[in-house]
């Protein structure tokens, strides 16, 4: 996937909330996308799609999360510790909320395979 046409989305204060992927090449319609790299609607038009990632912030990064969900590598639950260009980095949501040292998880951004899952409440 070709993120270099992504354009990040920012609130007021300059803090990053997400990124659209164009899904043209004028940028009439884009795929809104959480800081993760995850699409969280459907194609629509600029003006709405910041509306929408402002709106949801990137609050959701303080969920628990679930890595290769599915899989026979899946993890069990971690918290995202930082996210940024260089990947994002994760280790056991016990242990990072007890702030007991626990072993970092690199996983690369943007999370375009889905290796991340929010865990279902």
């Amino acid at each position: 996937m070709d993120i270099s046409t992504w354009v990040g989305v920012q609130r007021d204060d300059g803090e990053i909330v997400g990124y659209f992927d164009p899904a043209d090449p004028d940028y009439h319609l884009v795929t809104p996308r959480n800081v993760l790299g995850h699409a969280v609607g459907e194609d629509c038009e600029y003006l709405e799609g910041e509306q929408l990632l402002v709106e949801r912030g990137f609050s959701e990064l303080m969920n628990t999360w679930v890595l290769d969900s599915g899989s026979r590598e899946a993890t069990d639950l971690v918290s995202i510790l930082e996210v940024s260009p260089q990947g994002i980095v994760l280790a056991n949501a016990l242990q990072a909320r007890a702030l007991q040292p626990a072993e970092r998880i690199h996983v690369p951004w943007p999370d375009v395979k889905h290796r991340l899952a929010p865990v279902q409440r």
